[in-house]
């Protein structure tokens, strides 16, 4: 067998870690997305564009860790999968960091000054910057699993025009619809009222769109692209929770329909990352162009060294993201606040500080 098509388990180790990475992040930050769709049309007034982007203000910027961390560990654990990508992909992911940038301006601008104009004028921005990093990353992923023309060299060299195969393009659009159906399954969990019932409406909307157009792209990647037979597994799993999120939202189980999606969402990625293994990049170029696992990743130690670090780190990220979530955990009130007074951890210290020295 091709040596360059036998990875190591250390470099399988790694590569599936990536995989997860990204399927993470696109769960976790996926309803955050969705929220910022919703803002232009689920939201009648100012009020309720604030209370709609209040659900997500505690944790969105801590959902950003996860695609920090990936690109991270690509850079590496492959560099050369790195330099390709980043490359070879270069105008569509200078306008996805571009977009992301001004997603972080348009949350700390937002409520920075009164006026309904210029709040108007960033929640504008906020649906903007919803609609296009899901609509890039689709973009991005489905023309790394599909393949783009690689030359000896390495180089990426695929117009910038080329990187909008339909396939990609496809992918997309499905990771907008996915994205817009988790983010209204989220607003049902978080809020009350009218706007509540309206997000449950738009999910309902969205459902059938999303699951069509989910089945139609891993049904193609699997039949034209895969190089793994065993990813119908996730495939099916896929199909299963889009199915299941149906009848839960039939049933008003909103928990549910979240992890449903979630569950989709990171069913999708397994799909799309087992099917590319193991490849990080095929070639439609040449024979023996492409970038694989076993050739483009770090040496042995570095990446023993770099596996021992992020299996201590990685925990530490998810207690402080469980707890967040958890402290967070309320419905917000019509008024945007909680139903519950949650008081910091210092504020409750130094009031049973006082409380003490009163008892004296």
């Amino acid at each position: 067998m091709d040596p360059l098509l036998a990875p190591t388990g250390l470099q399988i180790a790694w590569f599936a870690l990536i995989a997860l990475l990204f399927g993470v992040y696109f769960v976790l930050e996926g309803f955050d997305f969705g929220v910022q769709m919703n803002v232009g049309t689920l939201a009648r007034d100012d009020h309720e564009r604030h209370t709609l982007l209040s659900t997500i203000h505690p944790v969105w910027d801590g959902n950003q860790v996860w695609i920090i961390t990936g690109a991270a560990a690509i850079f590496a654990a492959f560099p050369e999968w790195y330099a390709t990508l980043f490359s070879g992909f270069y105008p569509v992911l200078l306008l996805l960091l571009f977009s992301l940038i001004v997603r972080v301006v348009a949350f700390t601008y937002r409520d920075a000054r009164p006026g309904d104009a210029w709040r108007r004028a960033w929640d504008g921005i906020h649906v903007a910057t919803g609609f296009l990093p899901p609509f890039l990353w689709g973009i991005v992923l489905g023309d790394v699993v599909a393949g783009v023309e690689i030359d000896q060299n390495r180089w990426v060299v695929t117009s910038a025009a080329g990187l909008l195969q339909p396939f990609a393009l496809l992918a997309g659009v499905v990771l907008v619809l996915l994205f817009w159906l988790h983010g209204s399954h989220y607003l049902t969990l978080k809020l009350q009222g009218d706007l509540r019932e309206r997000a449950r409406r738009r999910a309902r909307l969205l459902m059938l769109p999303a699951l069509l157009g989910g089945a139609a792209l891993l049904l193609w990647y699997q039949l034209a692209y895969s190089h793994q037979s065993w990813t119908w597994a996730p495939l099916l799993v896929a199909a299963l929770a889009l199915v299941g999120t149906l009848l839960a939202q039939r049933g008003r189980r909103e928990g549910l329909t979240l992890v449903g999606t979630g569950v989709a969402i990171l069913a999708a990625a397994a799909t799309l990352f087992g099917g590319l293994f193991p490849y990080v990049m095929p070639s439609t170029g040449l024979e023996g162009t492409g970038l694989t696992v076993a050739g483009s990743s770090s040496t042995p130690h570095t990446l023993t060294i770099m596996l021992v670090v992020t299996c201590i780190l990685v925990p530490v990220i998810l207690v402080y993201q469980s707890w967040a979530y958890w402290v967070f955990r309320h419905r917000l009130n019509e008024d945007g606040s909680t139903r519950a007074t949650v008081k910091p951890l210092a504020a409750r210290l130094a009031e049973g500080h006082r409380r003490a020295f009163e008892a004296e």
